[in-house]
């Protein structure tokens, strides 16, 4: 009889490592449209010299973020996360085909009336990221925590992916006449089919893996109203306890007790990101300097900053290096802000080793705690309130993205701006 009870747990629980895969190319999709916009800054540049596109794209995208993320955050317990996140990704695959056919149709010409158009389509992004990073790190929330952590260092990874792209298409094309727009496009197009790929991933694949039934199933017989329609992709029509006899909803804390429980979790992923974004990309990408890279630099920076914000999202999986007490995780992230003098000084009187060193230790640790943060903040939580505590926690980060991308501009100061 227990050999039975074993097999059929067993039986629930296959497809992890397939599960952690698709979280992680599901990750990738999340930023991979953003991230590719973000990559080719050496070519809106080119294009938009006057209108300082890396700055301005970012800004643009996060009240679009923040602002949708907000509402969907608020009504978390009434939302089809299916459809939430299916929105989300069809929405990335339409709007990098965007991206992709204003590149080829303009002919590589500037002008402002294609520079809006481009900042209406870094817009369609930021909706887009609400309702993909938020549905997803909720729903991951109540999952096995190597889902969420995959999930994440697929998000880095994007960059990583990005970035390299980035620096082979331009090395490809560095030397040919209109090399720097044959190098966007062919980039695009890559995006382009990864977005459609994960539309098909998280519509067909995902649901129906074994582990990913049963950690919904079981979010549903502790009250979740917001998976049914996954677990009917996933081939389960009923969901546990919604027979005659058991009709009463488990109790579930609201949000704003979710939220005064973990406010300093929150702040944490706020200043996590007020920081990188008031740094990164802007500052890397317009105030460093002339260096011997030249017109590499900026892309080496940026990649550097991506290869080790991946990494830094890994290391938590040796529990010997992971931060799990609340004190040390905020005292960690309060320290970080040393890095704004840091960067500072090496821009004005260091040379390009000292910075690419600063900016490689800016995503180690942007990386690193971004997970242990998201990873210890869901514990002791019944599954639906892991939901919507992940989505309260992925609005604070997102609000730390647009205060930092705010914060940026003050490095213009006394630049004729």
């Amino acid at each position: 009889m227990a050999g039975m009870v074993n097999g059929e747990i067993s039986s629930r629980l296959e497809g992890k490592y397939a599960a952690i895969v698709v979280c992680w190319l599901l990750g990738n999709g999340c930023l991979f449209s953003w991230n590719s916009m973000l990559t080719i800054e050496d070519y809106y540049i080119y294009l938009f010299p006057k209108y300082h596109p890396s700055r301005v794209l970012t800004l643009v995208y996060q009240p679009f973020a923040v602002g949708t993320l907000a509402i969907l955050a608020y009504n978390e317990a009434k939302l089809n996360t299916r459809i939430r996140n299916m929105f989300g990704y069809i929405l990335f695959f339409i709007s990098t085909l965007l991206v992709l056919i204003v590149n080829s149709a303009t002919s590589g010409k500037g002008g402002l009336g294609i520079f809006i158009v481009i900042c209406a389509i870094s817009g369609a992004f930021g909706v887009a990221d609400a309702h993909v990073q938020g549905g997803m790190v909720g729903d991951l929330s109540y999952m096995h925590p190597e889902f969420i952590q995959s999930f994440l260092a697929g998000l880095a990874a994007s960059g990583v992916l990005t970035s390299t792209l980035r620096l082979i298409t331009k090395a490809a094309f560095d030397h040919s006449s209109d090399g720097l727009r044959k190098g966007a496009i062919l980039f695009f197009a890559i995006s382009t089919f990864f977005e459609l790929l994960c539309v098909v991933l998280y519509a067909f694949i995902f649901p129906k893996l074994p582990i990913v039934k049963y950690y919904r199933s079981k979010a549903a017989s502790e009250g979740s109203k917001t998976v049914s329609a996954d677990l009917a992709a996933g081939g389960i029509r009923t969901l546990p306890g919604t027979d005659k006899e058991n009709t009463k909803d488990p109790e579930r804390k609201g949000n704003k007790q979710l939220l005064l429980e973990n406010i300093d979790y929150a702040l944490d992923m706020f200043l996590i990101y007020l920081l990188t974004l008031s740094i990164f990309p802007g500052f890397l990408s317009e105030d460093t300097g002339s260096h011997s890279l030249g017109t590499w630099y900026a892309l080496v920076l940026i990649a550097m900053y991506n290869v080790c914000d991946l990494i830094g999202r890994y290391i938590p999986l040796l529990k010997c290096l992971k931060l799990e007490s609340r004190k040390f995780i905020t005292v960690t992230i309060l320290s970080r802000f040393l890095l704004v003098p840091a960067f500072y000084f090496t821009a004005k009187y260091g040379d390009q080793g000292w910075m690419i060193m600063l900016t490689s230790f800016l995503g180690l640790s942007n990386g690193y705690l971004t997970v242990c943060v998201l990873t210890s903040a869901p514990k002791g939580y019944k599954g639906p309130e892991q939901n919507a505590l992940g989505n309260i926690l992925v609005l604070f980060l997102l609000g730390g993205i647009f205060a930092g991308v705010t914060l940026d501009w003050l490095w213009l100061i006394g630049k004729g701006w």
